[in-house]
């Protein structure tokens, strides 16, 4: 009997989880990392850029405005992909969404420029496979960027609180957030990159109150949505007074508003 992690079974947990809800909503929040990546990665035109768990684009269009087109998001929830072309279309990009995991990307060796991720590929049960897979595809000399939580950063506290309620990841599967820990992304990339520059960042977040937040994050957030379905009505008010204590503690805007403003870590990497 093997010890060693489902990770086939807890992907497809997770594909319902980032399908509850719709978190193209709660994407809007975090344009500016994927401005800042596309930034840092200094992408020119004609690069072909691969946005890996992409969501509902923000990536991939920060990255067809630069490359000038070229640039391909994929991800594993058909309906965050169909919200990324219609934003991609509104803005004339020319981007392709593809339905793919980022475990097990379905494309050719070294067949791009950049690959990038934002509060993503973190995600992706197995990181192992998930960083080899970002190896894989991009050149030699090319280069690998991505934004991803902290576990100390705001978000990992969020989880955190929320696994109070429902538990954490299944035994072996180690914490997104330790995606956000440098020594971390050394040890997963290895000898697969010859060059590192990590720099810690705020993401700014704004909303009326703590009650605002909650409603929103309720409706829209998948493993929010989820975690309140599983803790049931007998568990609803715990897990929101424990939120509540999270988000007060938080907030940086006093009493005129809820301002959190959660760290994490951009990475880019140069392909080796």
């Amino acid at each position: 009997m093997s010890d060693a992690p489902d990770f086939r079974a807890v992907t497809e947990a997770q594909q319902r989880t980032w399908s509850e809800g719709d978190f193209a909503m709660v994407a809007s929040l975090v344009v500016n990392a994927a401005e800042s990546l596309a930034e840092a990665l200094e992408i020119v035109p004609d690069e072909r850029v691969l946005d890996v768990a992409c969501g509902s684009g923000n990536g991939a269009i920060a990255a067809a405005r630069r490359a000038w087109g070229n640039t391909v998001g994929a991800d594993f929830v058909p309906a965050l992909l169909e919200r990324g072309r219609e934003r991609a279309a509104a803005e004339r990009l020319e981007v392709e969404f593809v339905e793919a995991d980022a475990q097990d990307l379905p494309f050719t060796d070294a067949s791009f420029d950049v690959a990038m991720s934002i509060f993503g590929a973190m995600f992706a049960p197995d990181q192992e496979r998930t960083a080899a897979e970002l190896l894989r595809v991009v050149k030699p000399g090319g280069r690998i960027g991505m934004a991803n939580w902290t576990p100390d950063g705001g978000v990992g506290a969020m989880f955190l609180t929320i696994a109070k309620h429902v538990g954490g990841p299944p035994p072996g599967i180690v914490p997104p957030a330790f995606w956000g820990v440098e020594d971390r992304v050394h040890e997963l990339f290895g000898d697969g990159i010859s060059a590192l520059e990590v720099e810690r960042r705020k993401s700014r977040q704004v909303f009326r109150s703590v009650d605002h937040y909650l409603e929103f994050f309720r409706a829209y957030f998948g493993p929010i949505k989820a975690a309140y379905e599983k803790v049931g009505p007998e568990g609803e008010a715990a897990l929101t007074e424990d939120l509540r204590a999270f988000l007060t503690q938080a907030n940086t805007a006093g009493d005129r508003a809820l301002v959190i403003e959660p760290e994490y870590l951009q990475i880019v990497a140069t392909r080796a």
